[in-house]
């Protein structure tokens, strides 16, 4: 059974290109719009991995990672976030990202970053 992803971006077009790229590579793909929307999809899919964009309009990628923490205390489900700024990386990794990938992230690496997480839970 293919490992499920759970794509958070705001985005449409960054969306379809994840969504494409990680469906070529094997991985069932399914999406939200933003963050409070990626909360409820995650609770109807229960997805494997979580790629999380930081800069959404309804809730920022640091919101979403301590409200997830706070709602699913216990419950490991790796995190990366993806974002156009490389400064803010060890904030994210000390709130639980497992990975941080700067856009435009080569899609190999983000495979490869990928498969090691899911490896590894």
């Amino acid at each position: 059974m293919a490992k499920k992803i759970l794509v958070i971006d705001d985005d449409p077009d960054v969306r379809e290109a994840l969504k494409l790229r990680l469906e070529a590579s094997g991985y069932h793909v399914v999406t939200a719009t933003g963050g409070i929307s990626g909360l409820k999809v995650f609770e109807e899919t229960q997805p494997d991995l979580i790629l999380l964009d930081v800069a959404m309009p309804d809730m920022d990628g640091y919101a979403f990672i301590k409200t997830f923490k706070a709602k699913y205390f216990g419950r490991y489900v790796p995190i990366i976030v993806l974002t156009g700024k490389d400064s803010m990386k060890d904030v994210f990794e000390l709130e639980g990202a497992r990975a941080y990938l700067t856009k435009p992230c080569d899609p190999g690496e983000l495979v490869q970053t990928i498969q090691n997480l899911l490896r590894s839970r």
